[in-house]
């Protein structure tokens, strides 16, 4: 008898996994609200490259004490379209002086990100062939693990988007956005 009291009990309880917070590589699919199905990511058309950074618009991004090089996102072309991407520059400066420029964008949904251009010595754009190739996965590897900690900590706290490019700004400039796990 007390057995199935038991069963009972653990039947009417929450899962300790249905409660367990999620973390931010957590990712549920989108629904809308006229259907139970989800819906289908529809990439903006013709994704164009921003005005070529500057120094005065660059923010340093901290990836610890082991970094040897160091990453800033240009703040003036960070933005979130309407596809629900934060597009961004990002810029490289290796320890042995060369400094790599490329246009990316990030999908929160699915951690997943894309190279669209990269930047050229002369200030200007390369469109990449791989901006019409498939989305990556973001990997938090150890080498480079800039693209995790931009979603993580900036980009896509708790696994949603910013919500506006100035959301991303003042995620910059505080060093990690308020909300990130």
């Amino acid at each position: 008898m007390k057995c199935i009291a038991l069963l009972a009990l653990l039947a009417l309880a929450p899962s300790a996994a249905a409660q367990a917070p999620k973390s931010a590589f957590d990712y549920a699919p989108k629904y809308n609200s006229d259907a139970d199905e989800p819906t289908q990511f529809e990439e903006a058309r013709d994704v164009q490259p921003p005005a070529f950074p500057g120094d005065a618009t660059l923010v340093e991004i901290n990836l610890g004490p082991a970094a040897t090089n160091k990453y800033y996102i240009d703040a003036a072309t960070l933005a979130l379209g309407d596809d629900g991407v934060v597009r961004y520059v990002l810029v490289v400066k290796t320890s042995g002086g060369a400094t790599n420029v490329s246009f990316e964008g990030m999908r929160c949904a699915t951690l997943s990100w894309k190279h669209y251009a990269t930047g050229r010595s002369d200030k200007t754009w390369t469109i990449s062939r791989a901006a019409r190739q498939e989305w990556r996965p973001i990997e938090n590897k150890p080498t480079n693990p800039h693209h995790a900690v931009l979603s993580r900590s900036f980009f896509c706290p708790q696994g949603n988007p910013i919500t506006s490019a100035d959301d991303g700004r003042n995620a910059l400039r505080l060093g990690r956005h308020p909300n990130s796990i």
